[in-house]
């Protein structure tokens, strides 16, 4: 097994375990909604601390569904997954490209000395 090979199986693991821990463990079975996104989170921190506070500003766009939100939020995790593998790929492509483009001046090289 080559060593990158090693590398992608040893961050798949990881990435599974990060998945099923919580689950596994039980964290946040003590919770009405035990995954809720930092957000939530913050604002019952907040309102248990400072029952009277008001935010600063209001959101731009309220969602009408958690439905909806949480769809929005796929759209923009899929747009940035889109963006980063175009912008490797175009990254390796150039490299590979960039080799292609020595090797052959070195073919060219090598065939003007003899």
């Amino acid at each position: 097994m080559s060593r990158n090979a090693k590398i992608n199986s040893l961050l798949l693991l990881l990435v599974a375990a990060l998945a099923v821990l919580p689950l596994a463990l039980g964290l946040g079975d003590d919770e009405e909604e035990p995954f809720t996104g930092a957000d939530g989170q913050a604002e019952k921190a907040v309102t248990e601390i400072e029952p009277d506070y008001e935010p600063w500003f209001s959101p731009l766009y309220e969602p009408p569904s958690g439905e909806i939100e949480s769809a929005l939020f796929s759209l923009q995790a899929a747009i940035g997954a889109g963006v980063l593998a175009y912008y490797f790929g175009l990254r390796r492509g150039r490299r590979q490209g960039e080799k292609r483009a020595l090797e052959r001046q070195g073919a060219d090289g090598a065939d003007e000395q003899v």
